[in-house]
């Protein structure tokens, strides 16, 4: 699906009643914007918790303990980087 929009003076956008229901977007609700060379992607914000969940949980189904040390690790790398 495609929508276009005008950008305001401030540079502001709307998005659409269909896409806030559909995303949970509700006021204050904090999304994410991801920039890349070639556009602009604005998702939900992702839920720690449940990302850690599923991370341990595919950990576990893969025969893997992970340390906190590893999981340290994995953090401390996982900062996003702009890709110029």
């Amino acid at each position: 699906m495609i929508i276009k929009r005008l950008i305001g003076e401030k540079g502001q956008i709307v998005i659409p009643v269909d896409a806030r229901r559909q995303f949970n977007l509700n006021k204050g609700k904090i999304v994410q914007i991801e920039i890349t060379k070639e556009d602009i992607r604005i998702k939900p914000e992702q839920d720690k918790m449940k990302l850690l969940k599923e991370f341990f949980i595919q950990a576990r189904t893969k025969g893997k303990d992970i340390t906190l040390k590893e999981l340290k690790k994995i953090e401390d790398e996982s900062y996003d980087l702009p890709r110029y």
